[in-house]
């Protein structure tokens, strides 16, 4: 298990990391200025941690409310993740459009395109950083 020091690091490090690689290959792949991308990322990175947390709030309130339980069947389990993509997506695609001045269905290919790029890197990521920080299980330490 984490520590609760060693997660954040792990939080701070995948955005920082993800940032410095979104930037420029966004700005190549859409054709824009490396600040408006790196301002955009910066914002959509920020509101995705917020709503993070409060969604997570918010679903855990309603489901002990809903079943006096908080455990989550695997149906519970794709229902939250889609609930939270679909979320986080509305607010993502607003923003595209209107700091871009572009229409939704072009916001949606962007969004799109870093939605790719998270998939790949959080992949990536987490590799790496479990190769050069591997987890200990309880009771087993070295």
């Amino acid at each position: 298990m984490r520590s609760t020091s060693e997660r954040l690091f792990h939080a701070i490090t995948f955005e920082i990391f993800g940032i410095l690689l979104v930037v420029p290959l966004g700005a190549l792949a859409f054709g824009l200025h490396l600040t408006t991308v790196g301002l955009l990322s910066i914002t959509l990175a920020s509101i995705a941690t917020l709503w993070n947390y409060v969604y997570n709030i918010v679903f855990d309130r309603a489901l002990l409310r809903w079943r006096g339980d908080l455990r989550k069947t695997p149906a519970l389990r794709v229902l939250h993740a889609a609930l939270f993509e679909a979320g986080l997506l509305m607010v993502s695609l607003l923003l595209i459009a209107l700091s871009l001045g572009v229409g939704l269905i072009e916001a949606l290919l962007m969004e799109a395109g870093f939605a790719l790029f998270y998939l790949v890197y959080a992949f990536v990521f987490n590799w790496g950083w479990d190769k050069a920080f591997p987890p200990v299980a309880m009771g087993h330490e070295a």
